[in-house]
């Protein structure tokens, strides 16, 4: 397992727009999905990875143009060895 640099990770309403939200994010930055999770109530979290500054344009761009409500975004450098564990059982589950 590589060291991942940095995470971005948005969190949406509905899965639907969670597939909207990543296509943006590969569009615009080269970035791994490592997947994404729901919540009750609708939420949708979506993960990926990749440099710091990729991390952050894909952020930005989500948060400048939009495709649907975004509740919440955020770029996570040099992640936790907790935080890498369980992005990467995320993985398993997009598998």
């Amino acid at each position: 397992m590589n060291r991942p640099e940095a995470y971005a990770m948005v969190e949406i309403l509905g899965a639907a727009h969670a597939v909207q939200v990543i296509d943006q994010m590969v569009k615009c930055a080269s970035l791994e999905v490592c997947g994404w999770e729901t919540s009750c109530g609708g939420h949708a979290t979506v993960v990926l990875s990749g440099a710091v500054s990729a991390c952050a344009a894909a952020v930005d761009s989500i948060r400048e143009n939009p495709p649907c409500e975004v509740c919440g975004a955020c770029v996570i450098s040099g992640p936790s060895e907790e935080l890498i564990r369980l992005v990467e059982q995320l993985k398993i589950k997009l598998k």
